[in-house]
């Protein structure tokens, strides 16, 4: 086998049944098919390995938990990134998870990453 197909199946390999239901997903959508049958998945699979190098640009800022002795940090941190007031901000920690940017570049995602692990915090982004 070589490289570039061995590669191929080591990527394949570490990927989870829901990122390679989401994979399934997208190849249909970009394609126009439907994959009806196990075998057409299988046989689609290396075309899916490309199409799973292609990183998110968009992600889901998830406010995971903040801990009880962080929470005015969370709070702060919540009221800088969204803008809520002190009262929302607070309902907000204490009801997580919460979606905190529904929609976020990259670059401003882990920014906000990073701002919540500072502030004590932690937070998922889920490429959308």
């Amino acid at each position: 086998m070589s490289n570039k197909k061995e590669e191929l199946v080591e990527t394949l390999s570490q990927l989870t049944v829901l990122e390679m239901a989401e994979l399934k997903t997208a190849l249909e959508e970009k394609w126009g098919v439907k994959a009806s049958a196990g075998a057409a998945v299988m046989m689609a699979a290396p075309a899916a390995a490309a199409a799973a190098a292609v990183e998110s640009t968009d992600f889901q800022v998830t406010l995971e938990k903040v801990p009880d002795d962080k929470k005015i940090g969370g709070i702060k941190f919540v009221r800088e990134i969204t803008g809520l007031g002190l009262k929302e901000a607070k309902e907000l920690v204490e009801s997580t998870p919460k979606v905190l940017k529904e929609t976020s570049p990259k670059s401003e995602a882990e920014d906000i990453k990073k701002k919540a692990e500072a502030a004590g915090c932690k937070v998922t982004l889920k490429g959308l």
